[in-house]
């Protein structure tokens, strides 16, 4: 048996500004060489046993510990920060926020430059891990010169560099687009097998993480491990769904078939699954006894945008001859490749950027009449980034900011607030400094600030990102909610279970153009679509094939509108 790399022994640990223990009382083991997916509900303590296992707590997190914990046999305890940065490198959820060089190459070398490394084997070293993760090529670019994946590349490299024998990824999918995030997860599998280390991944993405085999999933809640298990014991079972994690849709869809799910019929990926002619009938004859859902009236226009034009002043051209046409009270989605245009087209409909060819229209006004004050006044923007959207220390401040500016009175303040909070899952931490949240707590601190404002269009850029199952579903159902009382909801994502669960319509941007208008069923069924944009074929499609539905398209569409049905009853 391979030797443990990691050792918990009733291990708990307490923020002192907290009342109870985040972690309570884990046995956890990890050996040599695995590859362990960790997942769980938001606040189920993820974060916090990342922090555990890569020295931020207790060096940077102060509070109390009890127990055990072993990296490499030593107690962490007894260690300092540095000396568990040699044994565990991490490769953070927002690559931003880890980027430390003007270069790529300088980002690479830093651990080693603070080695004291030799320049010529410096270099080596540098040009061995860029290799290694394909970023050869782009050594003398700056880093905001990269897309989300190649961001995420030259990461891994900056920590693979120090030859350490733990791989922590955190949120790795979080912000990349289907095809990258798809490349990502063959990227760190690639990694673990060439170099034999131990990779950990901490992710809501479950069925994206299982492109490649892990070895084991951690499913945890409320700080403690509530299954240790392979991929597919799990997916036989109901764990994931009661606790507020989302299931592959394939799996979802042999449920509605009423296949009994088995953990030897390799539930874990879609090209592994092994259906036998009863069950593949069973999937057919669902198809064809349930009925396809309405098609609903075409509304009238809300924004209209012309043969929009936009390049940037390097001479970059983000908009080519784009044209899109949002309708009142729908609820569409802009989706692509990271850098395809999406949200520069956001940032010219909401004023932040002007055109330099075409027109926009906004319920039949012009709206280059109207300044971005008056524009906000219609239409409210999310960006992708939380922290280039919060300006407040504490949470309530924050989402109440736009009340203040607009001259509500304190007692609606208080009620619409509270109400988008409630809403976004952060009521509890209305006082809570912004400082003490997660990415994804962050993230749905500015969905309610932009919530609280009720303007009659919204644009959100990646609204679930980093969010679990349940918030997702609390967020999208309260836009849901919001789409039915009138108010036009567009979302630019790279989560298509949220393009294929929540909108009729979708379009799709590649290269600074629009290739692609129509229902996010037919998107994700068209090869030439899906390779172009960088997206990635629903796996509803790839189990209609294998179960012989003579129509996978309109299996795509049924499913996504009886599933729809069965969690709105």
């Amino acid at each position: 048996m391979k030797q443990p790399v990691i050792e918990l022994k009733n291990f708990t640990w307490q923020y002192n500004a907290q009342k109870e223990p985040t972690l309570h009382d884990l046995t956890l083991t990890i050996r040599e060489g695995e590859k362990v997916l960790i997942c769980g509900p938001s606040g189920c303590g993820k974060s916090t046993l990342a922090h555990c296992l890569n020295g931020l707590i207790p060096f940077s997190y102060h509070g109390e510990m009890r127990g055990s914990l072993h990296i490499l046999g030593r107690e962490t305890s007894e260690l300092s920060l540095f000396d568990v940065s040699k044994m565990v490198g991490t490769v953070l959820q927002d690559a931003d926020g880890q980027f430390v060089g003007l270069t790529v190459a300088e980002d690479i070398a830093f651990a080693l430059e603070n080695d004291n490394v030799p320049q010529s084997e410096l270099f080596r070293r540098v040009d061995a891990a860029a290799e290694q993760v394909n970023i050869l090529s782009h050594l003398d670019h700056a880093p905001n010169e990269l897309s989300g994946g190649q961001k995420q590349r030259v990461s891994l490299a900056g920590v693979m560099v120090d030859n350490v024998p733990i791989l922590l990824f955190d949120e790795p999918l979080a912000n990349l687009d289907p095809a990258a995030g798809k490349q990502a997860i063959e990227l760190i599998d690639d990694i673990k097998r060439q170099t034999k280390t131990t990779v950990i991944i901490i992710e809501h993405r479950l069925e994206d993480v299982l492109h490649r085999d892990v070895d084991r999933v951690i499913l945890m809640q409320d700080g403690r491990i509530v299954a240790d298990t392979t991929p597919d014991e799990l997916l036989a079972s109901d764990l994931l769904r009661a606790q507020g994690i989302r299931e592959p849709l394939y799996v979802t869809a042999l449920k509605h078939a009423g296949v009994a799910l088995r953990p030897d019929m390799g539930l874990h990926n879609i090209k592994a699954l092994r259906l036998d002619d009863g069950q593949k009938a069973a999937v057919r004859r669902w198809f064809r006894e349930t009925p396809p859902a309405p098609e609903p009236p075409e509304a009238p226009a809300l924004l209209d945008a012309r043969h929009i034009r936009f390049a940037y002043d390097n001479g970059f051209e983000a908009l080519r001859d784009v044209s899109v046409t949002v309708r009142k009270g729908e609820m569409m989605a802009i989706v692509g490749r990271n850098g395809a245009g999406k949200s520069t087209f956001s940032k010219v409909v909401c004023g932040f950027e002007t055109q330099q060819e075409g027109t926009l229209a906004f319920d039949g006004r012009d709206l280059t009449e109207l300044s971005i004050k008056e524009r906000a006044d219609h239409i409210g923007f999310c960006l992708q980034n939380p922290n280039q959207m919060i300006s407040k220390v504490q949470i309530f401040d924050e989402v109440a900011l736009g009340l203040v500016a607009r001259g509500v009175g304190e007692a609606e303040q208080k009620e619409r607030v509270e109400h988008a909070l409630d809403i976004c899952g952060l009521r509890p931490f209305r006082h809570w400094p912004v400082s003490a949240l997660s990415f994804g707590q962050k993230k749905r601190v500015t969905i309610a600030s932009i919530l609280a404002l009720d303007p009659e269009m919204i644009i959100l850029d990646e609204p679930t990102a980093g969010q679990d199952f349940r918030h997702y579903t609390e967020i999208m159902e309260f836009l849901r909610e919001l789409n039915e009382r009138g108010v036009t909801v567009v979302m630019i994502t790279h989560d298509m279970h949220l393009m294929l669960e929540y909108c009729r319509r979708a379009v799709v941007f590649a290269d600074g153009e629009k290739i692609a208008d129509a229902s996010p069923a037919d998107i994700l069924t068209d090869p030439d679509v899906v390779a172009r944009a960088s997206l990635r074929e629903t796996s509803l499609y790839e189990l209609a094939v294998l179960c012989g539905v003579d129509d996978p398209r309109a299996f795509v569409q049924r499913f996504i509108d009886h599933d729809r049905e069965v969690r709105e009853r």
